[in-house]
């Protein structure tokens, strides 16, 4: 902060506990009630420590000054600290010195609460040592309940310290990612759960011919439950030997029109078995086509793809050679600017050597004009 906008705030804090009445254990200053120390800066450079002792001893005995200086050249900076045997005359400095010019230079003066002495300490008196050490503030006694309470009543209100900006930026975010979750959850609270998904299950195809082995089958177990059992001729070595057996017994039982009805399901299936290649063939002709018609097509759009390129790089080509052809027409005309630049500068070199000659013939006229006067004055004169 600028040294004179703290003498203005000084200042405008001062004469506002003075219109308001607020009394000494309530006023800002008893904040450095244990400090007899003060600040005093913006001074010119010329004051030494006696002048200043001079003008702020009116307030109060001065037991010590710390006038802080270069250490090489030992000039003074500009700002001291000075300590009062009694810290009452701290408040009266500050409240009357602060905001005075001396030599037309405006001075600031105020409390320290934690005076830091100087590290240079060995041509210092004992005396010094211990004021620098200690300090010389009074320790006063605690005050009693009764005027703690009268202090707050009159009590200025101070202003709490600003957060700082990034901790406000970060409780905002907080704040913006919990409404966020918030309307997530509200959300998926108001919407209706969605329906499950039907699972479809195909359905087997009926098998023709899984009815006869079925029936196969259920004779054979028949037999076996009878106990009855092929003898050693009767043994079937094959299991279509089975199956004709079977079969003979079936039209014994059932007549011949059963067998006609089997012979009808039988061409049935050959004709529908010889429909369905018909259409595999079909389809694999017309997918093989496809396929075929698919890659022409690919070839032919990587054909086009490979001329546009090709009419690219050929364009690209010709805006080259145009562009190095305007150079060289920059280049030529450049070359004949510098070429009637030349022409321009012999002229004006002839020019002056013209003129030269006829300022030397000029003066060769004159030096001759001259000696004729002279000799024509030097002819009369005789």
């Amino acid at each position: 902060m600028n040294p004179l906008t703290k003498v203005k705030l000084i200042n405008e804090l001062n004469e506002r506990e003075a219109s308001l009445g607020v009394k000494e254990t309530v006023s800002w200053h008893s904040e450095y009630k244990d400090s007899a120390w003060i600040f005093i800066g913006g001074f010119p450079y010329e004051l030494t420590e006696g002048d200043i002792v001079c003008v702020f001893s009116q307030y109060g005995e001065i037991a010590n000054i710390n006038l802080v200086r270069d250490k090489k050249t030992g000039k003074s900076k500009g700002f001291c600290f000075i300590c009062y045997e009694d810290q009452r005359s701290t408040i009266l400095a500050v409240d009357n010195l602060n905001g005075i010019k001396i030599k037309g230079r405006t001075i600031r003066v105020d409390h320290v609460l934690n005076y830091r002495p100087p590290k240079d300490n060995e041509d210092m008196d004992d005396i010094t040592k211990r004021l620098r050490e200690e300090g010389c503030a009074p320790k006063l006694p605690d005050h009693s309940s009764s005027e703690s309470e009268e202090e707050e009543q009159y009590a200025v209100p101070v202003k709490k310290p600003k957060k700082d900006k990034k901790e406000k930026k970060k409780k905002k975010k907080e704040k913006k990612a919990l409404k966020a979750e918030r309307e997530q959850r509200e959300r998926l609270a108001q919407t209706p759960p969605r329906p499950v998904p039907t699972v479809r299950v195909k359905q087997e195809k009926e098998d023709l011919g899984y009815d006869k082995y079925s029936q196969r089958g259920a004779a054979e177990e028949r037999l076996r439950s009878r106990g009855e059992r092929p003898g050693p001729g009767e043994e079937l070595r094959n299991p279509r030997d089975t199956h004709r057996q079977e079969d003979g017994e079936f039209r014994n039982r059932y007549g011949d029109q059963q067998d006609r009805e089997g012979d009808r399901s039988r061409e049935d299936e050959k004709r529908r078995h010889e429909m369905g290649e018909r259409r595999d063939g079909g389809l694999q002709l017309e997918s093989k086509r496809t396929g075929r018609e698919e890659g022409e097509r690919t070839r032919e759009r990587e054909r086009d793809n490979d001329r546009n390129r090709e009419s690219e790089k050929d364009s690209d080509r010709n805006r080259d050679r145009e562009r190095e052809k305007d150079r060289d027409s920059d280049r030529n005309r450049d070359r004949e600017r510098e070429k009637d630049r030349d022409s321009d500068r012999n002229r004006d070199r002839e020019r002056e050597k013209d003129r030269d000659s006829d300022r030397n013939r000029e003066r060769d006229q004159s030096s001759k004009h001259r000696e004729e006067h002279s000799r024509e004055r030097d002819y009369r004169r005789k």
